[in-house]
């Protein structure tokens, strides 16, 4: 299927990891509040683009098992996938943040969802993953 990539939101316990995208007017959103993930590269599935992208920028190793939810939606670019994990609050010890972006922290969910400087279509899909998963 082709797609044009990927993001996670990765809970790590009950918060969202989100990554402080850089400031330059030459990519989309700017300085916003983002989640891991991006561009597909090669023949690479979805999956295996969001876990390469996880770790790239993070520096965490997950697996295609830790991921819960998976749904394409369309882009302006193309198809692109949305993920979501859950994994244990100490994994953030393990966390090396990588050379693309400010920083990174962890969110509270509502806080992400609400924030200002979230990227909003990907705070809808963290909206439309919590309603099927508590509804």
């Amino acid at each position: 299927m082709e797609f044009s990539g990927a993001k996670l939101a990765l809970f790590l316990g009950s918060d969202l990891l989100v990554i402080r995208r850089d400031d330059r007017p030459d990519i989309p959103w700017p300085d916003h509040w983002d989640l891991p993930g991006g561009g597909r590269e090669g023949s690479e599935t979805a999956a295996q683009c969001v876990l390469r992208e996880t770790y790239e920028e993070v520096g965490l190793t997950l697996h295609e098992r830790d991921l819960v939810w998976a749904r394409c939606h369309q882009r302006p670019q193309g198809s692109s996938w949305f993920f979501a994990a859950h994994r244990p609050r100490q994994l953030r010890e393990k966390i090396v943040f990588g050379n693309e972006g400010q920083g990174w922290r962890l969110m509270p969910v509502g806080t992400y969802c609400e924030h200002d400087l979230a990227v909003p279509h990907l705070a809808e899909q963290i909206r439309m993953y919590l309603s099927q998963k508590n509804g």
